[in-house]
């Protein structure tokens, strides 16, 4: 079960980072600023990736699940909070649709579908304390370095959209361009 394990965790490390390069690309493309809630949602994602990136580097180990399931849990948590946030007919929504669902939306299923995924592979491999650590495949090594390249992205542009201090509600452009108002 190690190679497919390993298999199965260099898969949902790229699932991870082609969730956060869509957010990306959305980002630039359709000129739609993240909000707070969003940012702490990339960090989830980011925290997810972590654990995964764990068990392709070091090793498959119940821990490094954990640390992707309290990613999720903590990114579930604030995708909830936006979902009811706008849930209530009137009250509006944040940014536009992606084949019918919000972005929040679809990240709750994103953070969803990594706590189903460790936990099948807990159950499925968790016998075991830790395999023997090989190091990551060409494969695994591309994964690592798209995620790694992912987050610091993600970090970069929040840097630029809300510099050091709290994000605006409704963000209008970035702090560092000076081309948004700093805080509501």
């Amino acid at each position: 079960m190690d190679a497919a394990a390993r298999r199965l965790n260099v898969l949902a490390l790229f699932g991870v980072s082609v969730m956060l390069l869509f957010a990306f690309f959305w980002q630039f493309a359709f000129h739609e600023l993240p909000c707070p809630l969003c940012f702490l949602q990339r960090a989830g994602f980011a925290a997810c990736g972590i654990g995964l990136l764990l068990n392709v580097r070091f090793g498959i180990a119940p821990a490094h699940y954990g640390v992707a399931i309290l990613g999720a849990a903590a990114g579930g948590f604030a995708s909830v909070r936006q979902v009811f946030l706008h849930i209530v007919p009137g009250s509006g929504f944040y940014g536009s649709p992606f084949l019918g669902l919000h972005f929040y939306t679809w990240a709750l299923i994103g953070f969803i579908a990594v706590i189903l995924f460790c936990a099948a592979m807990l159950f499925l491999d968790g016998a075991r304390d830790r395999d023997d650590g090989v190091p990551a495949t060409g494969v695994g090594t591309l994964a690592m370095i798209v995620f790694v390249f992912m987050v610091a992205a993600n970090i970069a542009v929040g840097f630029a959209e809300c510099g050091v201090g709290p994000c605006p509600d409704n963000p209008t452009g970035y702090w560092l361009f000076g081309s948004g108002k700093m805080r509501d």
